[in-house]
């Protein structure tokens, strides 16, 4: 009998992230794996590639059709990378857990470090975040839009399309390819808010998915995801607007970084603030943040 219906995108990367939740679900409730059925949704960013997501709709491309099947009862739950969910999202929709956090970093895949890219190098990428992070380091450098799954994009960069190109660590990881790329530290490129988890929103009215639910969630990722969307809220940043920061929590101290750019690189201003969890710690960094940037950063926030 199934107990439960995970909705997920098709790509090999959300397939594993659904299988970890199904995991976790039946180690924490002594279900089998047949008792969750993964339910595979086919989104309008995975149909479109040719286009950087911000031309086409946004992050709600990712998460669209997998809103609709949660409110119209076909799936009892969606499994999100993080990073990708829009963020203000329906009212008849909770963030019920997340995972565990993995590891938040960028990878540079084609050569070790930024500074060993050629002079004039071309790196794929279709985020604004890390287009202006390299360019504020190298504004030598040529970025042209690279997207598709992981495999479609590491496919590219062996047939020579680009010279580089960079890929969350997590993803990699989770899809075996830890040998894959170098880590570049969070001081050179502070990653894109969430980045690394891996959350599950079901439906608000529905109290006995959300207790199932929390019997996985992890406190911690939760708190510093939550602190890290609350900075993007009280920015009302956008697909076009480069902004990175990374929560941490140290017992009940947690350490809010940001980072806002312009979208190429030439401008830039960054800062930190700490509270406890339950402090409205992003817009605090957020009204920091803008009344610290300069013109050229500051036009792209409406916040």
């Amino acid at each position: 009998m199934v107990r439960l219906r995970l909705g997920t995108r098709g790509s090999p990367l959300a397939l594993t992230q659904a299988g970890m939740v199904r995991d976790a679900l039946c180690a924490a409730h002594g279900w089998r794996p047949d008792d969750i059925e993964t339910v595979v949704i086919r989104t309008t960013g995975d149909r479109v590639q040719d286009r950087a997501l911000a031309e086409i709709g946004g992050k709600a491309l990712w998460t669209k059709e997998l809103d609709r099947a949660l409110l119209a009862g076909e799936i009892d739950a969606a499994v999100h990378s993080m990073k990708d969910v829009e963020t203000v999202r329906p009212a008849a929709i909770r963030i019920a857990a997340m995972l565990p956090r993995a590891d938040v970093r960028d990878r540079l895949i084609g050569v070790a470090a930024i500074a060993d890219l050629p002079h004039a190098a071309t790196v794929g990428t279709s985020s604004p975040r890390r287009r202006a992070q390299l360019l504020r380091r190298r504004p030598d450098l040529r970025i042209v839009l690279f997207r598709g799954n992981v495999d479609t994009r590491l496919g590219k960069l062996a047939a020579g399309e680009v010279d580089a190109t960079l890929l969350a660590a997590a993803g990699l990881d989770r899809l075996g390819r830890t040998t894959v790329g170098h880590a570049v530290p969070t001081d050179t490129m502070l990653p894109a808010p969430a980045q690394g988890a891996v959350g599950i929103e079901v439906r608000a009215d529905d109290a006995a998915t959300q207790a199932l639910f929390a019997a996985i969630d992890d406190p911690a990722t939760h708190a510093c995801v939550a602190a890290e969307r609350a900075l993007l809220a009280a920015l009302k940043a956008d697909c076009h607007s480069p902004v990175a920061a990374l929560a941490s929590l140290s017992g009940e101290m947690l350490t809010l970084r940001g980072e806002l750019l312009a979208e190429d690189g030439t401008a830039q201003v960054e800062g930190h603030v700490e509270g406890t969890a339950d402090d409205d710690l992003g817009a605090r960094l957020a009204a920091d943040l803008l009344a610290r940037a300069p013109d050229p950063v500051r036009r792209l926030f409406a916040g």
